[in-house]
């Protein structure tokens, strides 16, 4: 009996000597962080199919991908293609064409829930609407 009350003894002493497991290694490889969602004025992605209704009602169409590029139809036919990004309360484009810079256009829901958006240069607000394509009827 004194045998096995002293090798029990021995054994508590050792697992109490014993150091802590080790821990589960960290992962080297850490997620990278999500990229900052900024909405559109309307709460959605700035990316998209958008309809753009000018001042003195003709219509452009705007493709803004999620790529970062985009494609403007105005309403004449003329093409412009560029890149773009959301920024808070703003849209901003810089077309391909050389020497071209960013430009940004505030943009917001008005008192009257439509979604609005300006041209600083040129004062000229304009009526944006996202087109939703609805799925087709089975």
């Amino acid at each position: 009996m004194k045998k096995i009350i002293a090798i029990a003894a021995l054994g508590l002493v050792a697992a109490c000597n014993q150091a802590e497991a080790p821990a589960e290694p960290a992962d080297t490889e850490e997620a990278a962080p999500a990229a900052d969602f900024v909405p559109a004025a309307d709460g959605g992605p700035g990316y998209g199919q958008f309809r753009i209704i000018h001042a003195d009602g003709s219509v452009s169409t705007d493709d803004v991908r999620e790529d970062g590029t985009y494609t403007t139809t105005m309403a004449d036919g003329t093409v412009e293609t560029g890149k773009w990004v959301q920024k808070p309360g703003e849209y901003c484009a810089t077309p391909d064409t050389e020497g071209a810079v960013e430009e940004c256009y505030p943009e917001k829901i008005d008192e009257n829930g439509k979604w609005v958006s300006n041209n600083p240069k040129t004062g000229e607000t304009v009526t944006v609407e996202r087109v939703v394509e609805e799925a087709a009827a089975e």
